[in-house]
């Protein structure tokens, strides 16, 4: 193998990199990648970047000269527009063509936009360093009236930074509770009344039926016909994979590329990590959602570490070896930090072992007589011991046992 290509300049992109060449691949690395940036850390850019507190520098994965050493030929400010697994070639959108002897994909999601969203001045979504720094623009003097679309963890953040800064915030979502699809019902109710403590206001059950504005965005309109004034709008509904660029590859698509165990995207020599890979998590066998995609910062360092070890097995002529993970994720609204090890579903049941959902505390899911998920709030010592837990397939009573254990020292 004399060339690799990893098209996304991304964390799970870098993991990539600096897996193949610590594993002593010397031959060509070719990194790809839509922004114009050296690969950055993008939890900051919702809270410390935002804030003003941290500069663009700060959230650099490597340094100028660290980067460098890892000798990559690199093509940033260039989306790849379409894969030619037949011929083995990426295409770029300057009209060039990057051949690969192996190919690791993690060209990760971008944001959702609403239905027929106009183009205003003062509306944004917030995935790249450009938006962060655009947003932080707009509410840095602290009187901006600021609507949030959508009350998932992006959203919530940014609700938080921006009411920190000064600016009066309503956050409008149109399920019944916040965060019902990481947390369910019970827990998003309970994480959400960090924002009401706080000076947010959060309205739940109401649809968005367009913006308003001449030029600049002026406010929101519901589908009851109320307009929610406003001077900034964040649109945080979800994402979508970047995928576009694979429709006609002989890639199996479906909300991401559709991988093996391995990370093997059904293709010899090409492989995918981070936000769009969509793999058989042997953590979860036998559970109904095994197949899954995770968008968060740590699946997205692991995974590209991992499609590149197996992408060498390969070459080497060796099996790969499954990626086995338990989700963990963790988000900074305010003073508390909620963190979340594992998988939520609505049916779970929901044990809260120590504390009040009035402020900190920590929680416990589990279906069908197995622990499935642990969730803190403001209590981090609370929810990684349980991680070993979930990787074992422990049952509901050894779960309780762990917790009981911890709230007695």
């Amino acid at each position: 193998m004399k060339s690799v290509v990893v098209v996304g300049a991304s964390l799970a992109g870098l993991r990539a990199c600096e897996t193949l060449r610590m594993e002593g691949y010397d031959g060509r690395i070719t990194l790809v990648g839509d922004e114009a940036e050296i690969p950055y850390d993008r939890p900051p850019l919702s809270k410390k970047v935002l804030a003003g507190e941290w500069d663009a520098e700060r959230i650099r994965l490597r340094g100028a000269d660290d980067f460098a050493s890892l000798s990559l030929d690199l093509r940033l400010g260039v989306r790849a527009t379409a894969l030619h697994t037949d011929r083995n070639v990426v295409a770029l959108a300057d009209g060039t063509e990057v051949a690969y002897d192996g190919l690791v994909i993690a060209t990760g999601a971008s944001p959702r936009r609403l239905p027929g969203q106009p183009d205003l001045s003062g509306v944004v979504t917030l995935r790249t360093l450009a938006e962060s720094l655009t947003l932080r623009d707009l509410i840095a003097d602290g009187t901006a009236r600021v609507v949030v679309i959508g009350a998932g963890f992006i959203g919530l953040e940014v609700a938080a930074t921006a009411r920190q800064r000064g600016c009066a915030v309503t956050v409008l979502e149109g399920l019944p509770t916040p965060l019902v699809r990481g947390l369910g019902s019970e827990m998003g109710t309970a994480v959400a009344a960090v924002h009401a403590r706080n000076g947010v206001t959060l309205r739940c059950g109401v649809r968005v039926a367009g913006l308003q504005g001449a030029g600049r965005v002026s406010g929101v309109l519901l589908d009851d016909g109320e307009v929610v004034p406003a001077d900034v709008v964040i649109v945080g509904i979800g994402v979508a994979t970047n995928t576009d660029w694979l429709i006609g590859s002989g890639l199996q698509l479906q909300d991401g590329v559709v991988c093996d165990a391995t990370l093997n995207a059904g293709v010899p020599g090409v492989y995918a990590a981070g936000d769009l890979a969509r793999w058989p998590n042997g953590a979860f066998a036998g559970d109904d959602d095994m197949l899954m995609r995770v968008e968060h910062w740590t699946n997205a360092a692991e995974q590209g570490a991992a499609a590149a070890a197996n992408l060498l097995a390969w070459t080497r002529g060796e099996a790969g070896t499954p990626f086995e993970s338990v989700p963990f994720f963790w988000s900074d609204q305010f003073d508390s930090r909620i963190q979340f090890i594992g998988r939520a579903h609505g049916d779970d049941e929901v044990h809260v072992f120590t504390g009040s959902t009035d402020g900190k505390f920590a929680a416990l899911y589990g279906h069908g007589g197995r622990l499935r998920g642990v969730l803190g709030v403001g209590l981090p010592r609370m929810v990684m011991p349980f991680r070993a837990l979930l990787a074992e397939r422990a049952s509901w009573d050894t779960a309780l046992a762990k917790a009981a254990e911890l709230t007695a020292t």
